[in-house]
Order: C-alpha cells, then structure tokens, then sequence
C-alpha cells in the first residue's frame, strides 16, 4: 500500500520527486533506503510527512522533544537534524533492534549526541517524565508514531509534557485511508487501528486544549498545539 493518500500514485510520485527528495539530506535519503528492504518497510515515516514535520520543528524552535515510537529512525534522524547542537530528544521504542539498523548513519551524521534511546513501553517513561517537575511543560514537540491503541494515553500525557504553544504530531491518522471505508470493505488487518483511530480523531477534534490540523500527507498525520 503506497504511504500517500493523492488520487493516483503518480500524483504523489510528483510531489515526492518534484518537492520532496531534491530537498531531503543525505543521510535520510540514506536511512530511507536502507529501510525500504526491510520487512516492515511501512511503518517508516513518510518523506513528505518528514518535510512538514521539519519545517514544524524549526517554527516552534525546537530544543527538547519526546518521540514515541522510532523504528528504524527515520523521523527521529529528522528531528536531530532540525533541532540545535544543544537541543535533546528522548526517544522511546519497545524494539532497539529496529533501532540501531539506523543508528550507523544516525553516528554518521553526527547527531548522536542529541538522543537519549529508552528500550521500554512508552506510558512508564512518560508517567515518569510527569512525575518530574522539571520536565512538565519543558519539552517543545513531540511526534508519535507507535501503538495506536495508546495514542490518547499518550496525548494526555504528553499535554502535561508540552509547553504552551508546543506541539504533537500523531501519524496513521487516516489509516490508509480506511477511516472512510465501510468495516466489511477493509482489509481484516487493519480494522481494528481503523475503529481505534476513527475514534481518536474524534477525540482530538474534540479537545478544547488543542489547535489541530488535520494534514493529508502521508498516511495522514495530525498536529496539535497545546492552548493552555
């Protein structure tokens, strides 16, 4: 299934080969091709996703930043590459083995030393962050990408972690496109992240705390920005 959600595949084809890549640096070029071969290839950020997700990290001057759910590192790569030489990323995965396929040009790159990798289910760190007052309202952004079955566990939390003005993306949020198709049409894999994410859409919509942007890149993402 293609990550873009245009009408046709050559429309998004267009937008990646005439926006995307010319502007893409090197090493997520690198890392986006080193994922493309492996088994799970699907679960990577998209590039046009990454390109919005960049540009967001540099409006909001980003300096700290939590990412749940990382992979093989693409968009965290992304973030380290945005945010100061100062600036830190806590970046939580169930899965370090994914993980350090990227980490070699992650080192190449010379970004390293901005990521602090925690090997763990995601809602024990944060809890943990929460429970920390230096940390409550001290972080700028923060993308999630991980089990949807979490994603407003992860929002709650993560409204306490933010600073006002700050922002969250969430991935999948159409879901291929599913969000639309009757339960019987979809694909029995994907019903159930379908019914979980219908429903967090909902959700955000409704969140008084929060700007949303709901963006058509990729498999769909959305932004937040925390109000107050």
């Amino acid at each position: 299934m293609s990550k873009g959600l245009l009408k046709s595949e050559e429309l998004y084809q267009y937008v990646l080969e005439t926006s995307v890549y010319p502007r893409e640096p090197e090493p997520l070029r690198e890392l986006r091709t080193v994922t493309a071969t492996h088994p799970s290839a699907m679960m990577a950020t998209s590039p046009d996703a990454g390109q919005l997700i960049a540009m967001l990290l540099q409006l909001v001057n980003a300096k700290k930043t939590i990412e749940v759910g990382v992979f093989t590192g693409y968009s965290l790569l992304l973030t380290a590459l945005s945010i100061p030489e100062d600036g830190k990323i806590i970046a939580i995965d169930v899965n370090r083995e994914s993980y350090e396929i990227g980490l070699p040009i992650i080192r190449k790159a010379g970004v390293e030393h901005k990521i602090d990798f925690i090997e763990s289910e995601a809602l024990p760190v944060l809890d943990k962050l929460v429970k920390d007052h230096e940390s409550e309202g001290g972080f700028d952004f923060a993308f999630v990408d991980a089990d949807k079955i979490n994603y407003w566990n992860y929002h709650e939390r993560l409204l306490k972690l933010l600073k006002v003005g700050g922002i969250v993306v969430y991935d999948n949020t159409l879901w291929g496109g599913t969000v639309v198709m009757p339960e019987e049409a979809t694909p029995e894999g994907m019903r159930m992240g379908r019914e979980l994410t219908i429903k967090l859409n909902k959700l955000l919509a409704a969140d008084s705390r929060v700007q949303i942007s709901h963006a058509s890149v990729g498999d769909g993402i959305t932004i937040c920005r925390r109000l107050h």
